[in-house]
């Protein structure tokens, strides 16, 4: 048999060469139980409303052929992937502060793990029941630690996840898509500045720059806690009104390779926070429309996981492949496309992109915008 290359982590963008990487797993996946985090993003009319418990067990083998078959083609591109260990999800999260019945999966490592140069950063997510979700990818860290001596491993602090966390106003039903806009406009989010909370999957790595979404998933206590614990990187706080469910910026604003952007054109970039770009000259192109006018059953991701694709390196692209618009137009923007099926695994956490985390991509510490705004409101 074969040795297994030694573990070397690093990785600085979304673009750069893709040499290793971690694909979830959809084993024994529940759909989340009540809680303040999960009723704010589950819409009224969604057929998850009011459901919770394992998934249908021929759905989530359905998932983990559908994530099998992804990881074999990252195999075939000579690409190492390595898969998390699934705990228990069944067993109830409990801790002085609250409680909660059962557990979530561990399909979106993306959510998760945060890859920053040498370091994988374990993220403070809001959902109560993702609190032991880190765990899954423990014996890989660990691996990790133990081949790669210039690797570090770094949690940020647990919150405490008490109901001083969130707005009261967003626990309310029949909440109309109008009032979700104005709210969300206004930066009035269900998550409020008590402690700090951030998902890995509200933050773009963009060389010395980070930008990361304010929204129902990450405060501005966690973008400021992401800015302290990277003092050689300058952190951008962006927002995109028009989302009504902000969570996760990888299905709105979307890097392709040093210059080029997608963005949702629903949600577009508000004109002060696209200084950063107009600077430094990069595009920022509307996504093609989504090739689906609803979700997967029992899914409440939005439909524009479209545009949640995984660049292996600056001319190529992995695209779920019923999403024919988006792969038209990564086509037509000079990207070699790779077609992966991927959409009835979307229940259980998202796309390509939620679906991976990096563990090494080629590629140095570059700053890709030298020229930063006068007066950059969104740079905290």
């Amino acid at each position: 048999m074969a040795k297994t290359e030694a573990t070397r982590v690093c990785s600085w963008n979304e673009w750069d060469p893709l040499r290793h990487v971690i694909v979830g797993v959809a084993t024994d996946c529940h759909i989340p139980p009540p809680e303040p985090a999960v009723n704010a993003k589950v819409p009224d009319d969604s057929d998850m409303k009011g459901r919770h418990g394992m998934r249908p067990r021929e759905t989530i083998d359905k998932g983990n052929q559908l994530l099998d078959k992804f990881a074999d083609v990252l195999k075939s591109r000579g690409i190492r992937v390595d898969r998390p260990t699934p705990i228990d999800f069944s067993q109830p999260v409990q801790t002085p502060d609250f409680r909660t019945p059962t557990q979530f999966g561990c399909m979106p490592p993306r959510d998760v793990l945060l890859t920053v140069g040498k370091e994988i950063l374990e993220a403070i997510m809001s959902y109560r029941c993702r609190w032991f979700e880190y765990l899954c990818y423990r014996p890989l860290m660990q691996r990790y630690w133990e081949e790669d001596p210039d690797f570090r491993h770094e949690a940020a602090p647990k919150p405490r996840l008490t109901d001083e966390d969130y707005h009261p106003d967003y626990l309310s039903h029949g909440i109309s898509e109008a009032q979700r806009l104005e709210w969300t406009a206004n930066k009035h989010f269900v998550t409020t500045e008590e402690e700090p909370l951030f998902d890995a999957a509200d933050v773009l790595r963009l060389g010395r720059d980070l930008v990361v979404q304010h929204g129902f998933t990450t405060n501005l206590k966690g973008i400021d806690w992401i800015r302290r614990h990277f003092p050689d990187h300058r952190v951008h706080a962006v927002n995109f009104p028009g989302d009504p469910f902000p969570i996760h910026i990888d299905a709105t604003f979307t890097p392709l390779r040093p210059g080029l952007i997608l963005n949702n054109p629903n949600r577009r970039l508000p004109d002060d926070q696209r200084e950063l770009f107009r600077r430094n000259d990069w595009e920022i192109v509307d996504a093609a429309p989504p090739a689906h006018n609803q979700p997967p059953p029992l899914c409440y991701s939005s439909v524009w996981l479209s545009m949640n694709v995984l660049v292996l390196d600056p001319k190529t692209v992995c695209v779920e492949k019923s999403e024919v618009y988006q792969a038209e137009q990564l086509d037509k923007l000079g990207m070699n496309v790779v077609e992966v099926e991927l959409r009835e695994a979307y229940a259980f956490g998202g796309g390509l992109h939620c679906a991976t985390a990096d563990v090494l991509r080629e590629g140095e510490f570059e700053d890709y915008f030298p020229i930063q705004p006068a007066s950059d409101t969104a740079n905290l």
